[in-house]
């Protein structure tokens, strides 16, 4: 049985439905006639499993949350999960090729949903094709599981969840190879206390972000730029408001980043402003990440150390508050981590609210799924297939026995969120026969 022949044979189909489905800029909107992440995301939806029936999968569709394709007979059932939102272009000028365009150039898809998360749950999707052509008798059944908000609250996953049979076991294509097995618990939490500040100041767009830049418009400008100079921070001023620069990256791997809101509010408690959210940040987070002012040596061998980003800042009249993103190693207690957070915040005046919480993950090395998918993984590529810890967040979270596993190659760059987001259509073909050749596998 050749499956690199078939897959090969498939090969203009795979990129062609790539295309048609990053064409469709699936990113969440108000609801609408019945589509709850507006319609663009139904449209995806719906496309997507139009193609898996014209392929032979039998389909279901559910009021725009959800969708499945399954094939296959018998009592197990192998989950393959991926999500067709996508997160918003950003600025279009920074493109080379518009976002929805699904350009081809030097051996690329440009476009967003290239790499998280269209190309490679389509890959995967053909993968499985290619094995209903070459006769493959599932004596497992095979469903694809297709969300549609994962970029946000989940809502999606979550009624499926909540609706339909779960999974024995299976992996999203929604990071990299060679797989993750472990996958931090994510906290998501604010800090608000009364207004104790002289000071107003709002900065930060999301949790999940270190934040690039901040702007300051309020009492002793000249001081903090003397201040910002002593301490090497990157700044600039114009017309009496100084803008903190900092370095952007991922809530999962906030020591990549510099965050430009802890350094506003070093600077800020150097020069004796009284503020909890300033000096809680300034005192107990400083510019380090591993929250050890609040808990120390949070750590395990499965997956790290805990690290703590400070998402938002928002200081005005009435309030402060201060969003953060804690993401947590797979053996520690939360409880405990939110004890200690709660006991050092209210130190400082603050009071604990949860916003979101994902529990962590981990399926052992020694588990069926993660020796078969080593066993492919080796055997295709000749690389080492040691799984890894990350403190990101994929659908592997839903339910249990599921990893993330590829799409992403060693070596290649994660450009997923980023303008000129692209899949390279070698990349792509490869996951295909990777992915064929996992699920055939399983199936024995």
């Amino acid at each position: 049985m050749d499956i690199n022949n078939k897959i090969e044979e498939l090969k203009d189909e795979i990129i062609h439905s790539v295309q048609e489905s990053v064409k469709i800029p699936s990113v969440i909107s108000n609801p609408i006639d019945n589509c709850p992440f507006g319609k663009n995301i139904d449209i995806a939806l719906r496309k997507t499993l139009s193609l898996c029936e014209s392929l032979g999968f039998k389909t279901f569709y559910k009021d725009g949350y959800y969708g499945y394709a399954e094939i296959g007979e018998g009592k197990e059932m192998i989950g393959i999960l991926g999500h067709l939102d996508v997160v918003p272009e950003g600025e279009i000028e920074s493109w080379t090729h518009p976002p929805y365009d699904a350009v081809i150039e030097d051996g690329k898809i440009y476009g967003r949903g290239t790499q998280d998360d269209k190309g490679p749950t389509i890959a995967a999707i053909y993968g499985v094709k290619a094995l209903m052509d070459l006769g493959v008798k599932f004596n497992k059944r095979i469903r694809f599981i297709f969300g549609t908000d994962e970029e946000n609250l989940w809502r999606g996953i979550s009624k499926y969840l909540e609706n339909e049979e779960i999974p024995s076991y299976g992996f999203t294509p929604d990071s990299t190879f060679p797989m993750i097995n472990a996958e931090k618990g994510l906290l998501q939490a604010v800090l608000k206390s009364k207004n104790s500040s002289e000071i107003t100041l709002k900065g930060g767009n999301a949790f999940n972000a270190v934040p690039d830049k901040v702007i300051y418009n309020d009492i002793k400008i000249d001081e903090l730029v003397s201040e910002l100079e002593k301490l090497d921070f990157e700044y600039k001023l114009e017309n009496n408001s100084v803008t903190v620069f900092g370095k952007g990256a991922h809530a999962a791997k906030p020591e990549y980043g510099v965050n430009s809101i802890s350094r506003l509010c070093i600077a800020l408690n150097n020069l004796g402003i009284k503020s909890n959210a300033v000096n809680f940040i300034a005192q107990v987070i400083k510019e380090t990440y591993n929250g050890d002012n609040i808990i120390q040596n949070c750590e395990d061998k499965v997956s790290g150390k805990l690290t703590v980003n400070v998402g938002k800042i928002s200081i005005n009249k009435e309030t402060e508050e201060i969003g953060l993103d804690i993401r947590i190693p797979v053996t520690i207690d939360k409880d405990k981590v939110v004890a200690k957070l709660k006991e050092k915040a209210s130190e400082y005046g603050f009071e604990y609210e949860e916003y979101d919480y994902l529990k962590a993950i981990y399926v052992p090395e020694d588990h069926f799924l993660i020796k078969t998918l080593r066993k492919v993984y080796e055997k295709e590529t000749g690389l080492d297939s040691t799984p890894l810890s990350s403190g990101g967040a994929t659908y592997a979270r839903a339910m249990e026995n599921c990893v993330a596993f590829g799409a992403v190659f060693p070596g290649k760059p994660k450009v997923e969120h980023q303008a000129n987001e692209f899949i390279e259509i070698e990349d792509l073909i490869k996951c295909a026969k990777i992915y064929a050749k996992t699920v055939y596998e399983l199936t024995k």
